[in-house]
């Protein structure tokens, strides 16, 4: 840059900048794409269809306890590919229920009780 004059240097100067800043826009939008990629994807993926279902099975026979435990592991792990385990316990006529869900992707714990 020795054999131009000062405008063109100062145009040659600014050029580049530009170009940099450029690159650095677009360095930074790439990179919010793949974060609200990756946190629509895992919006999508977690399975509350699957963990009501357990969830309502559950409920509905707490008096039936082994075979339902029985039923609900067999069956996760064959057709959704997903450990659920489960245990209650009874207190002062209070039914203590903690639900396990994890399916590889979503692990999802829950506590709850029934009077």
């Amino acid at each position: 840059m020795a054999r131009l004059n000062d405008d063109a240097q100062w145009i040659v100067l600014m050029g580049f900048l530009i170009s940099f800043s450029f690159f650095f826009l677009a360095l930074i939008i790439n990179q919010s794409t793949v974060v609200g990629q990756t946190t629509a994807e895992s919006v999508i993926e977690f399975p509350k269809n699957d963990i009501r279902d357990v969830r309502n099975l559950i409920g509905n026979s707490v008096s039936d306890n082994v075979n339902v435990y029985n039923d609900i592991t067999v069956l996760s792990m064959n057709r959704k590919s997903s450990v659920v385990g489960y245990s209650n316990f009874t207190a002062d006529n209070i039914t203590y229920i903690q639900i396990h869900y994890n399916n590889g992707v979503t692990e999802y714990n829950e506590n709850w009780t029934l009077p």
